[in-house]
């Protein structure tokens, strides 16, 4: 596939063998964001693990401090107090058994699932649907609790989950381009942050092998992290 004129003119803008302390490089990203819309910016770090590994998997959630720009849509699956306490803080859809019956028919309009521990088994029922699509609750994502109101509350404030892919990357939105260099940096800086506290005792070598930063119609920018 050919690149158009204004995708080749901001690549010119990016010196391809350099790696860019992070604040230059979220410089650089907003300066090569051209495209009509506020872009998100994106952020994929290479790791040196090995994701086949039980013992080697980097896996969690962190609440970004400036959000992430998105109006994420939370279901949460739930009865009795639980449900009436997620419909008071603002769950954009709240049920139980037919919501169950809904995604099994394919609807999955919604951007996070959270559940009670009590309703798992229902939820097992639909875990081809969601699995694949990331939408599956994970007691270490935060999204299988009791304490409905803090997985609610962390969501609508940021919160953004981070887990390896088959490559042994990690692929996270960041915020948008409107967001500006220091409110950028501060979300990269937490996140990265999270990442390296979340290094496996048995990962050997270098853990951060790569960092690249990238906007949605932009080229990717190589930056670094001090650990």
């Amino acid at each position: 596939m050919k690149s158009g004129k204004r995708y080749k003119e901001v690549c010119a803008l990016v010196d391809k063998t350099k790696t860019y302390e992070p604040k230059e490089a979220l410089e650089l990203l907003i300066q090569t964001a051209k495209a009509k819309f506020d872009e998100s910016v994106e952020i994929h770090i290479r790791l040196g693990v090995d994701g086949r590994s039980a013992d080697q998997q980097v896996r969690g959630t962190v609440v970004l401090p400036a959000g992430t720009g998105k109006t994420k849509k939370v279901l949460v699956i739930a009865k009795g107090d639980k449900a009436d306490e997620a419909k008071k803080l603002g769950a954009d859809i709240v049920g139980a058994e037919e919501i169950i019956t809904k995604i099994q028919g394919g609807w999955v309009d919604f951007d996070v699932c959270i559940t009670t521990p009590d309703m798992m088994g229902f939820v097992g029922r639909v875990a081809r649907v969601l699995g694949p699509k990331g939408l599956m609750p994970n007691p270490k994502s935060g999204t299988v609790t009791m304490d409905v109101a803090k997985a609610i509350n962390d969501v609508k404030a940021g919160k953004v989950e981070y887990r390896l892919d088959k490559a042994n990357i990690v692929h996270v939105g960041i915020g948008k381009v409107s967001f500006g260099v220091d409110k950028l940096f501060e979300n990269f800086d937490t996140l990265m942050n999270a990442i390296v506290k979340a290094k496996p005792a048995a990962s050997k070598g270098t853990y951060l092998r790569s960092i690249t930063l990238s906007s949605t119609m932009g080229p990717g920018i190589k930056t670094t992290y001090k650990m």
